[in-house]
């Protein structure tokens, strides 16, 4: 007579087995997807007739130079194109805290004429790619003379253009009990020390959220920059590595290899240390 141990044990072997069987196809999936970042990473310490003539990731023959002469750029260090965008990077991406936070409080707490109007072309915005305005804003932009200066790529932000996320905000406000605000009021506090004292502090990982996608998008930014940005003194990382293969008509693939690298490092350590957050954010946004 059969009992029913053996009968979970058959099933309990069948799902241990599934698992693996999942685990197994995940983590060569993540293989795949992570094999060009290693090799990238294998490639800067490749000679030059290496970085192409040997697909695989761990180099025969394993040289600094590609890392050195890259950091010392093409005339002008590497560090200069670094310290440009983390400027560019971090007061886009505080610009975008600022501005976007103060919309969206707008839009989930407070009340005024054509809200929802306003509210619906402000959506209507993500559709329209950057691209469709690039012209009307680069008129604009020269004839307030900031072309070849980092403005058009910073006040923008401090003017909540990035309709994406005050959407994320406004998702996140709303999921806040409105029973906070009236104790608020109770207590003699107007519309900004709501947003000040109440909203700021419960919606810290949306703000997290916003910084750190502001700061990515800015830091990976190349087309813009390359519109408004011609001296090379005041190049970013994005166009820093463009120069690696434009110098003297020569292609310095290791060079280029290895600060691309080395550009991976700001945007993988910032996701660490905001990853919780992050995680949050995204969780959380959209319940009410």
């Amino acid at each position: 007579m059969t009992g029913p141990a053996p009968r979970i044990r058959r099933r309990a072997g069948r799902g241990l087995s599934r698992k693996t069987s999942m685990y197994v196809v995940l983590v060569g999936l993540a293989l795949v997807m992570a094999y060009p970042l290693l090799w990238m990473l294998g490639s800067s310490f490749k000679p030059d007739n290496e970085i192409f003539t040997e697909s695989g990731v761990i180099p025969k023959s394993f040289t600094w130079d590609h890392w050195i002469q890259g950091w010392q750029g093409v005339g002008i260090p590497f560090g200069r194109f670094f310290l440009n965008s983390f400027i560019v990077s971090g007061l886009t991406a505080l610009g975008s805290v600022i501005a976007c936070s103060l919309a969206a409080f707008a839009f989930a707490r407070l009340e005024f004429r054509l809200k929802k109007v306003w509210f619906a072309c402000m959506l209507a915005t993500i559709m329209l790619s950057s691209q469709v305005t690039i012209v009307p804003r680069y008129i604009l932009f020269d004839k307030l003379g900031w072309v070849n200066t980092y403005l058009p790529l910073i006040v923008p932000a401090f003017l909540a253009t990035d309709s994406f996320f005050i959407f994320l905000m406004v998702q996140f406000m709303r999921a806040i009990p409105r029973e906070l605000d009236e104790a608020a009021r109770l207590d003699g506090c107007g519309p900004m020390r709501i947003y000040w004292y109440v909203m700021l502090p419960l919606v810290r990982p949306a703000l997290a959220t916003t910084a750190v996608f502001a700061f990515i998008w800015s830091y990976g930014d190349f087309f813009n920059q390359l519109i408004y940005i011609s001296d090379p003194n005041k190049f970013t990382v994005a166009l820093g590595l463009r120069m690696f293969l434009d110098s003297s008509g020569q292609q310095q693939w290791g060079n280029m290899l290895a600060m691309s690298t080395a550009s991976l490092l700001p945007v993988f350590i910032l996701f660490l240390l905001f990853q919780r957050h992050l995680i949050a954010g995204f969780a959380t946004t959209g319940l009410k």
